[in-house]
């Protein structure tokens, strides 16, 4: 009997597939809770490793011969000298036609109850680099179902836009509305660091029926890991170029660009990384350029990303780095007024410090006209305001406050609009032009 055991073992041996591979794995040296280290392990930063049974962790730095990796979420009920192995390689994302119509987590895992994405290709999460060259000029305007954006601050494809505000005045809503009538052949959200609900209300109201198969949705509430929500955001962007890639024209939605700087915050605070502005390390606002620059048109062929990010003002402050940063690397931004919302005007849009980069190359001179000639009107009535609401301003003596005054309400009608109503660029231009086309 062992003698046929050992004949037979020694045949598998010999058998021509037969290569034996050394199992790679470390120890658990340190864990305070989010940030590991593992000794007796080197691999890759970004590789995905498993500790314990269950735990997993990705690694993100070295320090002294150890290796450090951040939890990736989940229960950790681990103790010192937990074996700690390799259980994925860095930076890959499913990308492709399979992708549409599903919802992954921050690792790409299916959360949709779909089952699993079967045909899927593979795209780096840190992109492919690209020369400047092949960046193509944004030259085609893109309609966004919004009558101020269209008409003030026209979008195109394959521009990058943040919308800028603080907490509760309308970001979420306002990208909705652009998400239903945006004119994509893909849209590809990232909801990242927001509340867990907003994922289900986004889904239910913003992508159903047939908007919903072409849309790819990555979902990364607040309470998961820092790793998982900066994964997040490069799973989304990643995803997005692999359409452009194809030739498709896409809108990327990512909200929000601020919770993405504090995942990076979170990771380089942990690795040590001395705080300087606001207690943001460099390293969290280096890392906004480099996930920006990834959007835009491709000079190479039809395929665009128009990438739309919304930047959490803290405390209404619009010298914050993260929107301080963002704002310079964007080639527009729309501001939303907490004053605006407070009185009941929908989407909260401040005109006056909001600009569209590429809007002159984009749109007609009685256009561009009509809509300089609107922002004049409104510059000239907030300027005068208050003199005008207390009285002490006397009719004629200035024509173009007295132009401002009478022009106020059409400015404000045509800046408000409900958040289920839809209207197409031709309209917004034909209002516009028709109301403030004379000059």
């Amino acid at each position: 009997m062992l003698n046929q055991f050992a004949c037979g073992f020694l045949d598998d041996l010999a058998c021509p597939g037969f290569s034996p591979k050394p199992q790679v794995s470390g120890r658990l040296s340190s864990f305070d809770g989010l940030l590991m280290e593992a000794t007796g392990l080197t691999l890759p930063v970004g590789t995905v490793c498993r500790v314990g049974d269950t735990v997993e962790a990705e690694v993100i730095g070295f320090r002294q011969g150890r290796t450090l990796m951040m939890n990736l979420g989940g229960a950790a009920a681990l103790l010192p000298g937990a074996l700690v192995r390799p259980v994925g390689a860095p930076g890959e994302a499913e990308v492709g036609e399979a992708m549409l119509g599903r919802v992954v987590d921050g690792a790409g895992k299916p959360i949709d109850g779909l089952g699993p994405i079967r045909g899927a290709g593979t795209w780096p999460l840190a992109g492919k680099l690209q020369s400047p060259l092949d960046r193509g000029r944004v030259l085609q305007p893109m309609d966004v179902g919004v009558r101020a954006i269209n008409g003030l601050l026209t979008i195109g494809q394959g521009q990058r836009v943040g919308i800028m505000a603080g907490s509760g005045v309308g970001k979420s809503v306002l990208l909705g509305m652009m998400v239903k009538a945006a004119a994509a052949d893909v849209v590809v959200i990232g909801l990242i660091g927001e509340r867990s609900r907003e994922v289900a209300d986004f889904l239910e109201t913003k992508v159903a029926g047939e908007a919903r198969k072409r849309a790819v949705v990555v979902a990364v509430p607040a309470n998961h890991s820092p790793v998982l929500r900066t994964r997040g955001a490069l799973r989304a962007t990643a995803i997005a170029e692999a359409f452009r890639d194809q030739g498709r024209r896409v809108l990327l939605i990512m909200d929000s660009l601020t919770r993405v700087a504090h995942a990076g915050r979170e990771i380089g605070l942990a690795l040590g990384e001395p705080a300087s502005a606001r207690g943001y390390p460099p390293s969290a606002i280096a890392m906004l350029p480099n996930l920006i620059e990834r959007a835009g048109a491709d000079a190479n062929g039809p395929g665009s990303i128009t990438a739309i990010y919304t930047v959490l003002a803290d405390g209404d402050d619009g010298n914050d780095p993260v929107v301080d940063s963002a704002r310079s690397i964007l080639d527009g931004h729309i501001v939303l007024s907490r004053a605006l919302a407070e009185r009941g005007i929908y989407p909260a849009i401040d005109v006056g410090p909001s600009v569209s980069r590429v809007m002159n190359d984009i749109v007609p001179r009685e256009h561009a006209l009509a809509a300089r000639t609107l922002r004049r009107h409104l510059a000239t009535y907030e300027e005068n305001r208050d003199l005008v609401l207390m009285g002490a301003y006397r009719s004629g003596a200035d024509p173009a406050i007295d132009a401002a005054i009478a022009y106020h309400p059409a400015v404000m009608e045509y800046v408000r609009q409900d958040a289920d109503a839809s209207v197409s660029l031709p309209d917004a231009v034909a209002e516009l032009t028709g109301v403030f086309g004379d000059g």
